[in-house]
């Protein structure tokens, strides 16, 4: 797999608020390719494989819910330097923290109620995306 893809994942609050337009926008404005993209609902079984390295963690019960509450939309991007540009493009983890300009400043909610997640290295963009997507789903 090409270290110049990444993983997104547009969460319950991006996908409730109608913001996907907008987030899509700003990625494509970007110069990122969406290579494969489509709504699912998660299960918790899916989730849990997804976060399991914050299973230790106290917020791990509230971020299950959270992504099982509604649809979400998963995204495989293309761009050079895909994992690093995009964790710029979405800013901080924290929206009260996150760079002006960033996804997260102008979309999420709160820490804990976030509308985006983007793959945090090379190696996690691979085992993100092949958790979701099929070879034969990509464009």
């Amino acid at each position: 797999m090409s270290a110049n893809l990444t993983f997104t994942i547009f969460k319950p609050r991006a996908v409730e608020k109608k913001n996907l337009g907008l987030m899509i926008d700003m990625i494509y404005r970007n110069g990122f390719t969406f290579k494969a993209m489509k709504m699912i609902q998660l299960d918790p079984e899916k989730a849990e494989t997804f976060y399991r390295e914050h299973k230790n963690q106290p917020f791990f019960n509230d971020l299950i819910n959270y992504m099982t509450s509604a649809p979400v939309v998963v995204a495989v991007l293309e761009k050079e330097n895909a994992v690093n540009d995009f964790r710029q493009l979405i800013g901080s983890t924290d929206p009260a923290t996150a760079n002006f300009g960033t996804i997260r400043r102008m979309f999420a909610q709160s820490k804990s109620a976030n509308a985006i997640h983007g793959s945090d290295s090379d190696a996690s963009a691979h085992r993100e995306i092949n958790l979701f997507f099929s070879p034969d789903e990509m464009v």
